[in-house]
């Protein structure tokens, strides 16, 4: 157990690096910088001389050769610091940190969501005897994974907002308005979900243990719930933990479309403003979560088999 936890330890850590790398390299890559947004559409205009441009750039040590440039900003990020907003000149790491607990708030409530319909719909619609009512259900998450977030966003702005006043459009005071972004995100998350729990059961349905323990007198929900499920969670742990970590990348469409503060709007300004720094940030965090919730899945997986934690020199020695 403690050298398949070193593992994954270790493969974390290098996910962060590669993270941090490959986005310093497209940013800095790309053509043009934040400091030049900045200066041609400040007062100074067309003005700007090239004395004030490259004060500025060596202000924000852009003036240096990119592989200094990485260095420094490597060594910097793992004590936290990103530098400072190009475009407000505040802290980036701050930026970002006091962006995230409305983000989290929306991002958990629809993880949520995901499970309980993903979930749901795969088990009722593997376990029901009635035909109808198992290609309904099996054919949601099919569904809900085509309709695109922002359509579904705004329809439910229509529907439950302007037409029932139920709930809130815009905003983020409140457990009222977390509700329409959370099921904004959580359909194509519960939909991924749900497909492979789904053909997960499916399959496990069809295993020769399956029909021993119903010969030995177990009960239909025994059967399903407490021999089917816990195999074919552990692919569905996988999945699971690959969506969970897109759904920050998701606040951004939801983010806009409900007018809520996190940060999804913080990073649709970065990127409008090329700045650098928040964008990076925001980057690092997207990966720091998503490797959390793998670690996390990575954990849980002996829990449901024992045998994963084994290495094959183990498994040989039986």
């Amino acid at each position: 157990m403690r050298n398949y936890l070193l593992r994954r330890v270790a493969q974390a850590v290098f996910v962060l690096w590669a993270a941090f790398t490959l986005s310093f390299l497209i940013l800095y890559l790309l053509p043009g910088d934040a400091v030049s947004a900045k200066l041609a559409g400040g007062e100074a205009g067309s003005s700007t001389t090239p004395e004030q441009l490259a004060a500025a750039r060596a202000e924000y040590g852009l003036d240096s050769p990119l592989p200094v440039q990485y260095l420094k900003r490597l060594v910097s990020a793992l004590h936290g610091d990103f530098g400072r907003s190009v475009a407000t000149g505040d802290d980036a790491t701050h930026m970002v940190v006091t962006a995230l607990p409305p983000t989290l708030a929306v991002t958990s409530l629809a993880l949520v969501f995901a499970v309980v319909f993903g979930g749901g719909s795969a088990f009722l619609g593997t376990f029901t005897r009635f035909r109808w009512l198992r290609q309904a259900l099996l054919s949601l998450p099919s569904l809900a994974i085509s309709l695109p977030p922002f359509w579904v966003g705004l329809l439910l702005i229509q529907f439950f907002s302007f037409r029932l006043r139920l709930l809130p459009a815009l905003g983020t005071q409140g457990f009222a308005a977390l509700i329409l972004p959370a099921i904004t995100l959580a359909l194509p998350t519960g939909a991924i979900i749900g497909q492979v729990l789904a053909k997960s059961l499916a399959t496990q349905q069809e295993q020769p243990y399956a029909e021993i323990a119903a010969a030995k007198g177990a009960s239909r929900w025994r059967v399903h719930f407490g021999h089917l499920l816990r195999n074919a969670a552990v692919p569905t742990l996988t999945v699971a933990g690959v969506v969970a970590g897109n759904l920050v990348a998701g606040s951004v469409i939801t983010e806009t479309v409900f007018s809520r503060d996190g940060v999804g709007r913080v990073t649709a300004a970065a990127v409008t403003a090329q700045d650098v720094p928040v964008v990076q940030a925001v980057i690092v965090l997207a990966a720091l979560v998503f490797v959390v919730l793998n670690l996390i899945v990575d954990l849980l997986y002996p829990l449901l088999d024992p045998r994963i934690a084994r290495t094959p020199e183990a498994v040989a020695r039986g």
